[in-house]
């Protein structure tokens, strides 16, 4: 673990040296803080969500809307009692096309990044407003989809996650 300012800070899970405005295919899994089952539950296979489980669709859906300038488009997804899964694509836009290779030092506009922390930050100003105690981890997995095969095999994952929730390692 890194320190910065005298402090214990963890390192960056994102791919050391990619550029997170580039064009592709993006699957992110975001948790609610020590797991809890904040968003619904899970009976017989079905996802039954609760209101901010229905907050978390809503807001996920809202994306390429309140981003329009980044030419996103949403795939497969899914709210579970504690997690999100999603797909999204950055297609081509201003931000990519003219982007320098690796991560650049300073403020994370109109990548990945800048994405789900705008998606989190609605979904907690939501909680907050409704005085719903809730609170996210304070990162998020994403894996860079490199193919055709690994779209299918990760929208397969999604569509199928309700149904395997008592073998899934967030259960």
């Amino acid at each position: 673990m890194e320190k910065f300012r005298n402090k214990y800070k963890s390192g960056s899970t994102r791919l050391s040296g990619y550029d997170y405005h580039r064009q592709g295919i993006y699957f992110i899994t975001v948790v609610a803080k020590n797991r809890e089952h904040y968003f619904g539950e899970i009976k017989e296979g079905e996802f039954y969500p609760n209101e901010l489980g229905i907050v978390v669709k809503r807001e996920w859906l809202k994306t390429p809307e309140i981003r329009p300038e980044m030419n996103i488009n949403l795939d497969e997804f899914c709210v579970m009692p504690n997690h999100f899964h999603g797909l999204v694509e950055i297609g081509e836009n201003i931000y990519n096309h003219n982007s320098q290779e690796g991560n650049q030092f300073g403020p994370q506009l109109n990548n990945l990044p800048s994405i789900i922390r705008g998606f989190k930050s609605a979904v907690t100003i939501f909680a907050r407003n409704n005085n719903i105690l809730f609170d996210w981890q304070n990162r998020y997995h994403d894996h860079i989809v490199r193919n055709d095969s690994d779209l299918e095999r990760i929208r397969s994952y999604i569509l199928n996650n309700p149904a395997k929730w008592d073998e899934d390692d967030l259960f």
